[in-house]
């Protein structure tokens, strides 16, 4: 176990200095904090002190902690996470981003540390074992996504309400064979909330419609999405239109659609669930927007008052468990099949 002198020797400082950051009894500048609570992070050294003296000193960061598979990038996940940070600094906090695949060592490190002050926690499971690490800590968190927690303040697209609409609009511009590409498998069986609101609302829908809605899960892997897109498509008797919510490869979507005449010289028959706004990709599509920044503002005002920064007011407009209606974005509508 590490000692205050290592992480003194690793912060380039004096042993009583890391007692100053960590019991708040001195104004020390804030690269040298900064200094002392990477190093205590990094050495995973956790100070005798009770947690209500590590408390007490506030680092003024907070934590994104954003399960990333090594080798995949998704452009949701850097644009939630310049959005986070700018909301932050309007609250007085800098942003410390965590990207371990599982996320609950690291996060108990920080939270041990004193690292930061509170946790916004992305791609959030149904049961997710992060919040059981920190709770166990009482460290404060706040979720962008949806669990199957009540306690934890919340904000998330109506994923659920997102997809009906799709489906609905989609059924009143006369299309009754339908695919929806639901969220990958992979993101399925991790039983993320987007993935698991996303399915409930297809089947929802189906249900009130009527229509020939045929339900497929995505895929991560492009050979295999390609493979079951044009299998999809080329069913019979043929779908009109495609509702598409996974959109990490809508590239690949978009040429698949093409060649099966669902993006021909006339409108699109497409439509998008969750795409980011002023995507250039999107913008020819009918499409429900990710409201990106609405989310942003909202999760770390939500964070900031689990701190006890901003204590919540009588009759705030926002419910802690806050979900964001849905709405289809002006431009493209979703067109009539073709006669």
């Amino acid at each position: 176990m590490a000692t205050i002198k290592e992480v003194a020797e690793r912060a380039g400082v004096a042993p009583s200095t890391v007692s100053y950051v960590l019991s708040g009894s001195r104004k020390i500048s804030p690269d040298t904090q900064r200094a002392v609570r990477t190093a205590i992070a990094e050495l995973g050294y956790t100070p005798r002190a009770s947690a209500r003296t590590l408390r007490s000193a506030r680092s003024d960061v907070l934590v994104l902690a954003v399960p990333r598979v090594p080798g995949k990038y998704r452009a949701v996940d850097g644009r939630f996470a310049i959005d986070i940070s700018d909301a932050a600094r309007g609250h007085g906090y800098d942003l410390l981003m965590m990207t371990d695949p599982e996320g609950v060592g690291g996060l108990r490190r920080v939270a041990g540390s004193g690292l930061a002050d509170a946790a916004v926690l992305m791609a959030v499971q149904e049961r997710d074992p992060r919040i059981d690490a920190l709770r166990a800590l009482r460290f404060p968190t706040a979720l962008l996504g949806h669990s199957d927690d009540p306690d934890l303040p919340r904000v998330d697209l109506d994923w659920k309400a997102a997809v009906t609409l799709a489906v609905r609009e989609t059924v009143s511009a006369g299309h009754h064979r339908i695919v929806f590409l639901a969220s990958a498998d992979h993101e399925i069986r991790a039983r993320r909330g987007y993935a698991l609101s996303g399915l409930a609302g297809a089947r929802q829908a189906a249900a009130d419609s009527g229509a020939d809605l045929r339900i497929h899960p995505s895929s991560g892997d492009p050979g295999r999405l390609r493979e079951l897109l044009h299998r999809l498509l080329r069913t019979e008797p043929a779908p009109t239109a495609l509702i598409v919510q996974h959109l990490v490869l809508l590239p690949l979507v978009r040429e698949v659609a093409t060649a099966h005449g669902l993006l021909g010289s006339g409108p699109p028959a497409v439509v998008l669930v969750g795409s980011l706004p002023d995507d250039p990709g999107c913008l020819r599509l009918p499409r429900i927007e990710l409201p990106v920044e609405q989310m942003s503002t909202a999760v770390v005002r939500l964070a900031v008052e689990a701190i006890g920064a901003t204590p919540r007011t009588a009759g705030a407009a926002e419910p802690v468990h806050q979900l964001i209606p849905p709405r289809l974005a002006s431009g493209p509508q979703v067109p009539r099949p073709a006669p």
